[in-house]
């Protein structure tokens, strides 16, 4: 073999691992704008993170910033973000991504958001088009699940209401607000034998303490929490309302149970927030938000906290909690 053409050929087998070594090298800035802490929600980020090679101390950082239930805060976080020139923004519900979006329309951001194409942040869930992706959780069909299985934890249920975040009125509001997805609420509340009330609508965290003596006053039997990142970022305060008020209550995800809660039914956050990190790594890598497609998710848990259960003596029955993902003791 010719000398000149083996160390062409040597050089260019050599090429691919160091150009992939010189890219792992540098440092990538992310910046994780949500209401509040989520501990297992950034855990896995961080874990999936560094299965894909991103390790924080040696190739990246991630700029923590929350909003401490202050929709108004996210602008000026968002700003911050975008000033220290991250090379991608993670947000975490409606109005966190909005500000992003108003923030920058070059910095690429992964959502994790109710419906996208609603709420302008996507022209489809296919194509999304603009410097946005990430996750949609679309819970038109996950609300009237938790109904029935609240009623099967509390049989003696009969009357059922529900706590609303309008905190973010006009940015976005929850799926249970499209006529086709209340309707599937009002039909397995029927079905269970379940009167309706009214919706508690919460415009501001001073609202919350109100509105729990707003359901006791009606009379509710249960609390069905719609999701919100405001109702998680308040999660011990509303558990702890709902117990202090003796309401059997049903959650969006694992967190209020971890804090207390009675049950939650939802999409897995741990699986959701390891899909945003592998968006994450696809972008940095050189992916356009645009190209790739809004996922949906597709694991979804229940989680069961017995001992609030005997708190509110309830007498969950063995078959539910066989069912049940996890039982907190």
């Amino acid at each position: 073999m010719d000398r000149r053409a083996f160390v062409t050929g040597l050089g260019a087998v050599l090429a691919k691992p160091l150009a992939a070594g010189a890219q792992q090298a540098r440092t990538v800035r992310l910046g994780w704008l949500l209401p509040a802490p989520k501990a297992f929600a950034l855990d896995s980020f961080r874990h999936r993170l560094k299965e894909l090679g991103w390790i924080e101390g040696s190739n990246l950082v991630i700029e923590e910033r929350y909003s401490h239930g202050a929709g108004n805060r996210f602008i000026p976080l968002a700003a911050e973000l975008v000033r220290l020139k991250v090379d991608a923004l993670v947000t975490d519900g409606a109005a966190a991504t909005t500000a992003a979006q108003k923030a920058t329309q070059d910095i690429p951001i992964v959502f994790v958001s109710g419906n996208p194409v609603a709420t302008g942040f996507a022209a489809s869930l296919s194509h999304p088009g603009k410097n946005l992706t990430g996750v949609a959780i679309i819970t038109g069909d996950v609300t009237p699940k938790r109904v029935q299985l609240l009623k099967e934890a509390a049989t003696s249920m009969m009357r059922l209401t529900m706590l609303e975040d309008l905190t973010a009125a006009g940015l976005a509001r929850s799926d249970a607000r499209f006529p086709e997805n209340w309707q599937a609420i009002e039909v397995a509340s029927r079905k269970l034998g379940v009167q309706l009330l009214p919706t508690i609508e919460v415009r501001q965290p001073e609202e919350l303490d109100a509105a729990f003596a707003l359901a006791i006053t009606a009379r509710a039997d249960g609390v069905l929490v719609l999701a919100s990142p405001f109702f998680s970022a308040q999660s011990r305060r509303i558990v702890g309302l709902a117990a202090n008020a003796r309401l059997p209550a049903i959650y969006e995800h694992r967190g209020f149970v971890e804090a207390g809660g009675l049950m939650s039914y939802g999409p897995d956050h741990r699986a959701i927030f390891r899909l945003v990190a592998d968006y994450v790594d696809r972008i940095v890598r050189g992916a356009k938000p645009a190209d790739l497609p809004i996922e949906q998710p597709t694991t979804f848990e229940l989680v069961i906290n017995a001992k609030t259960a005997k708190t509110l003596r309830l007498a969950i029955a063995p078959a539910l909690l066989l069912r049940a993902d996890q039982v907190i003791e």
